[in-house]
């Protein structure tokens, strides 16, 4: 390493800030770059999204990890776990950590990520904190589920079927409801919306899913705003969890609740350094600071937008996505400018995201949306948009398509898995619906045969929204003898997201078992 070697220093070792590192790995071995990561957890990277998978035991906690620090190392980077960055001095360029050390940088990323919101309940205290850089302190048998040590306390109940009592209906909330439910542990979710997962269904889609969602076991209270929590004395004299009050008068009794309220970023280290910060750290759209150009952010606390005035107080449009594959993308393209020497440089912008594609994992439960369906199609829509849409809410099934001009601008599939895999495809090529919609329904009929016109098995549709991974990449590590959906996600990055394709991969590698040799 040189002395002129760029000294970048990166704030957080989760899924994005590894991703990151590792990308920049040729400059570091080449000694261009003088790599530094700090991580507030003591544990290396690992997939914050899958946590749920591992508390209800169907995944084990090797599978998690999805860093290679040994790798960092080895180039010549260093990797410091188990304490956070507390200071940055942007004048002096160094950032002080809770344990003393001084990094001296001339860059810096943040990629802090999200903390779980933990919303206001009369008897859960708000305001003390765990070691700098993690999540307030709860009350016992109160947890988020956002780390690994949420993930053990779940575990636990999760293992002996003790009741579990969901906060929220979000994706997040849902995945895990069904997931504990589907282990043996008895399981409410309360929430104050209509139906399940309002951000992103219509009132059709809610309704078919909560009757679905209410067929696996989980009991569903809607309507229902969490107002109170009640704790008993244990046997070891704390105060446990008993019960949810609700604004509406219900009673809810528990041994666990497991608060799934969203995230917020984690932008304090930011603005105590003096950063604009709004939903996020504030950057544009090339990932840097409006403040300091040394300064870059991307995943979970980066808030895009394009820059204004210094001294503007105006609300600032837009919001970080939450999700991993924005985020990845965010890391790899800022790693490209790092590696090119032209970070600092206007000009270049990260290219737009589509509105996210959002899917519910989960056993025997199927849903998929993407971009706007509030649409109605009894109603003159002045932005000339047409609907489309079927259910049969007797058997689980609803789909909903949103055009304008023929091109599909968003849809939402429930208990239709062929059908979602066909409009994903046509959602991301901004491709036209055909003619007659209801062609596409047929992907999920009795008689259909995959091999007979399925454009989500083309080589080039895309399977890992993620990764960016398609058919014939996946098809490719099967034929080279990765024959596991572990050994695929390790040779190509397929699943290893928010794992919502590993049911299809899992389908592909089922179908060249049973191909001719």
């Amino acid at each position: 390493m040189t002395d002129s070697a760029l000294r970048v220093l990166v704030v957080g070792y989760g899924p994005v800030g590894a991703r990151f590192a590792e990308a920049l790995l040729p400059a570091v071995r080449a000694g261009r770059i003088a790599l530094t990561v700090v991580g507030a957890e003591q544990s290396d990277a690992y997939n914050r999204v899958l946590v749920a998978e591992y508390a209800v035991g169907r995944m084990e906690r090797d599978s998690l990890t999805i860093a290679d620090r040994l790798a960092v190392e080895r180039a010549g980077g260093h990797v410091i776990t188990g304490v956070s960055v507390v200071e940055l001095d942007r004048t002096a360029q160094v950032a002080v950590l809770s344990d003393g050390q001084r990094i001296p940088f001339d860059r810096v990323v943040l990629a802090t990520g999200s903390r779980a919101n933990v919303p206001t309940l009369d008897g859960v205290p708000r305001g003390a904190h765990r070691p700098a850089g993690t999540d307030d302190a709860l009350p016992d048998g109160v947890t988020a589920l956002r780390d690994l040590d949420d993930a053990a306390r779940i575990r636990d109940a999760v293992r002996s079927g003790r009741r579990i009592v969901v906060l929220g209906a979000g994706v997040l909330g849902l995945e895990f409801a069904l997931a504990a439910a589907h282990a043996g542990a008895d399981v409410a979710v309360v929430h104050h919306g209509p139906h399940p997962m309002p951000r992103n269904l219509d009132r059709g889609a809610g309704s078919v899913l909560r009757r679905a969602v209410r067929r696996t076991g989980v009991t569903i209270f809607a309507h229902s705003r969490a107002e109170t929590v009640l704790f008993h004395t244990a046997e070891d004299g704390r105060q446990a969890f008993d019960r949810v009050i609700t604004a509406d008068g219900k009673d809810i009794a528990g041994d666990m609740l497991v608060l799934s309220c969203g995230v917020s970023p984690r932008a304090e280290l930011a603005e105590a350094s003096g950063l604009r910060a709004s939903f996020g750290v504030v950057v544009d759209r090339g990932l840097r600071s409006w403040t300091d150009p040394s300064v870059f952010a991307i995943g979970d606390c980066a808030h895009i937008a394009d820059a204004a005035e210094p001294d503007s107080s105006a609300r600032i449009a837009g919001a970080p996505s939450g999700l991993i594959g924005p985020g990845w993308r965010q890391a790899d393209w800022l790693a490209a400018r790092f590696l090119a020497g032209t970070e600092t440089a206007g000009g270049d912008a990260l290219p737009a995201e589509r509105d996210p594609l959002v899917m519910l994992k989960a056993e025997h439960v199927d849903v998929v949306a993407a971009g706007d369906v509030s649409a109605d199609p009894w109603d003159d829509d002045p932005d000339g948009r047409q609907v489309a849409q079927w259910a049969d809410p007797e058997h689980g099934r609803y789909t909903k398509m949103v055009s304008a001009g023929g091109i599909l601008t968003g849809f939402v599939c429930v208990g239709m898995p062929r059908t979602a895999a066909e409009l994903t495809l046509l959602y991301e090529r901004g491709d036209e619906l055909p003619a007659d919609r209801s062609l596409l329904l047929r992907f999920d009929g009795p008689d259909f045969d995959p091999d007979a016109g399925s454009a989500s098995l083309s080589p080039h549709a895309t399977v890992c929204w993620c990764n960016g991974v398609s058919v014939q990449q996946i098809d490719d590590s099967i034929a080279a003898g990765n024959d596991t959906v572990e050994c695929v996600g390790r040779d190509t990055r397929a699943g290893t997201g928010c794992g919502g394709c590993r049911t299809r991969i899992s389908d592909m590698l089922a179908r060249h078992a049973v191909e001719p040799a």
